[in-house]
């Protein structure tokens, strides 16, 4: 919106035809201060979710790395701000410039910074058939209390809690940009995905927006994983990993799925 240059990645499915129209995954990084970029993994792993018949669309919002150091800071105090329009600008650009992009069929999936966004776009825009969001933060006063990196949260949030307390939600960081206070726009299919040895993010935040969804009967599932902490690490759990959230994003974008 304020002209700033970013950029994106397309990745189009195996045995593509640009004639035909694709449901579509838009990955969001984690971070904040991380990029996507021309590296491979077997966790989220851009060609993978697109090998089953998706075009995925990434973009690399304020916040990012590798744009100079106003870009990175774009996002400090302002997690739900310029980096959620960055993003929804970055996929209405998308949309334009590819017609094989089916826009009634777009899933939202996003892991730390990236599970954090996919909560703020599940009460922001109803744009989604669904939403992945793995080890997000949904309540940030309750994360600062639970988590090993501190630091960190007095960075992102310019400050303590406390330093806030008494002032308008307007004027306090951890209020403004909680995605917990606009639980009463939730409606979008969302899948929650969490490890009890998260200690970033603590297992309780993927609790509280799984019960907030089963409470607002939102259509939710959770994955829990007993034995991983922020990164799903272990093969098999990997595996289950993948099914489950390919599943789900089956489930709600394929022809004749639908809310």
């Amino acid at each position: 919106a304020d002209k700033t240059r970013l950029q994106g990645f397309v990745i189009r499915p195996p045995a593509f035809d640009p004639d035909k129209k694709y449901p579509l995954k838009f990955l969001i990084h984690g971070g904040p201060q991380g990029a996507f970029g021309d590296g491979w993994s077997y966790r989220w792993n851009a060609e993978l979710f697109a090998a089953n018949g998706y075009v995925v669309a990434m973009i690399n919002f304020r916040g990012s790395t590798g744009y100079g150091q106003t870009v990175v800071d774009g996002v400090n105090g302002d997690w739900g701000g310029k980096p959620f329009s960055d993003l929804m600008e970055g996929l209405d650009a998308a949309e334009r410039e590819f017609p094989f992009i089916d826009k009634n069929r777009e899933c939202a999936l996003g892991a730390s910074y990236g599970g954090y966004m996919a909560n703020w776009v599940l009460g922001h825009t109803d744009r989604f058939k669904c939403i992945v969001t793995h080890d997000g933060m949904f309540n940030p006063e309750s994360a600062y209390g639970s988590t090993e990196e501190m630091w960190f949260n007095e960075w992102e949030f310019l400050g303590h809690p406390w330093d806030y307390y008494g002032k308008p939600d307007a004027e306090n960081p951890y209020r403004k940009w909680a995605p917990m206070l606009s639980a009463k726009n939730f409606k979008t299919p969302t899948l929650v995905v969490h490890g009890q040895l998260d200690y970033r993010l603590d297992v309780s935040e993927g609790f509280q927006i799984f019960d907030t969804l089963q409470r607002l009967k939102v259509p939710s599932k959770m994955l829990y994983f007993p034995d991983e902490g922020h990164w799903v690490l272990k093969p098999q759990n990997s595996r289950l990993w993948w099914k489950t959230v390919n599943d789900w994003v089956d489930q709600w974008t394929k022809p004749g799925s639908g809310k």
